[in-house]
Parts: structure tokens; sequence; C-alpha cells
């Protein structure tokens, strides 16, 4: 495999976060794209991938990747070295993937649900206003079901690209609407670790002044 730079497009408080912060832990050398809501901004993405969504990185070679979930078990193959997932083909690497779909399919969907609830309906802002409600008691089940599994991090003692993935979507978590990490301390020290680690600093600080 040849290394070179990646190229990360991103926006605040889009999926973009954990891709970067796993790009920071694995040492990978990457320039990060901001792409805004403009027409034009808009696009030039959906030239790079048709989705038009957030994330996307290319690698090296020019291959194109979406789908943040997709992006972070790749770097974990790509950077062994770095320890962000157990080795390929065993129980411990099952079930982190068990879990970063998990994230992606549940966590990621829900949050989806919850911000966007006018995609998911065509019966106007009542039906819309019952789509979010739903979505926000889903978003807090499927928090609740993988705090009771962190010690401390999502597969024990040591960090994953999982960690990352969930502090990400953990974040989004709307707690003015319902507060949820007062109740989930587990959740609650796992943003704590996560924010002390250089990686995460870096990936927050880019985002925040973006």
């Amino acid at each position: 495999m040849t290394r070179g730079t990646y190229k990360l497009y991103g926006r605040v408080n889009a999926g973009s976060l954990a891709p970067q912060i796993v790009l920071e832990e694995a040492g990978a050398p990457y320039e990060i794209i901001w792409v805004s809501k403009t027409p034009a901004d808009l696009e030039t993405l959906r030239r790079i991938h048709p989705s038009g969504k957030i994330p996307v990185l290319v690698l090296p070679d020019d291959t194109v990747v979406v789908e943040s979930a997709a992006i972070l078990i790749h770097l974990t193959h790509l950077y062994p070295e770095a320890g962000l997932a157990p080795a390929a083909g065993s129980s411990a690497h099952a079930r982190f993937l068990q879990w970063m779909v998990f994230l992606s399919a549940n966590v990621y969907e829900t949050a989806l649900r919850y911000y966007y609830s006018e995609r998911y309906c065509e019966d106007g802002a009542a039906a819309a206003a019952a789509i979010k409600a739903q979505a926000l008691a889903d978003y807090a089940r499927h928090l609740e079901r993988i705090h009771d599994e962190l010690s401390p991090y999502v597969l024990g003692d040591k960090l994953s690209a999982a960690d990352p993935y969930l502090h990400m979507l953990a974040g989004w978590y709307p707690d003015e609407d319902r507060p949820l990490l007062s109740g989930l301390p587990k959740l609650g020290r796992h943003a704590e670790l996560l924010r002390r680690r250089p990686a995460t600093r870096k990936a927050e600080r880019d985002h925040a002044e973006t």
C-alpha cells in the first residue's frame, strides 16, 4: 500500500468529526476541505461524489469513500499500528464491527430522523413533529444501550475507532429537549476521556473555528 495525503471533506456539526479524530489518532497525513451548504460548494462536492453528503474521504490513489462507518473501518485497516481496531478475524473484531454497525444503523439514523424529520413524511408539520418526538425517544434508547457496555470505552479498556464515532453521535443529542447525560454517567465519562486526547482536541478545535 502506498501512503500519501488524504483529503477529508467536512462541515461543522456533520459526520466529518469522527473521521478527522481517527486520522489524527493514526498519524495519517491529511488535509481537510470545508464544504458549506451554499449551492456552489454543494455542486463541487457532488462532482466528487453524487450524494453530496459529508463526510467524504479521498484516498491518496483518488478513490472516493463515503459513509462515516466505512471510512473509520477502512482507516483502521490502513493503520493497524495505531491499534484502533482488534485484529481482523478475531472475536474482538467481530464485536468491534457489531458496534460500528449499531452506531451507524441506529444512532446515526435516529439523529438524522430527529434533525431532518420533515424528510420522513409528506403530511405536514404535525406528522413531522410526531416523527421527531419518536426519534428523540429512539435516540435516548440507543445511547442507553451502548452506555451499559462502556468500560470505559466501547470495547473495554482500550480505545478503538468506535469511540470517536460514539463521541460524535452522542454529542449531537439535543440535551435541551431531554437531559440525558445526567442519567448516563458512563457516557459522560466517555466524553471526558475522549476530550482529553490530543486528536479529539485538534478535531474539535478545527470544527469549532470553521
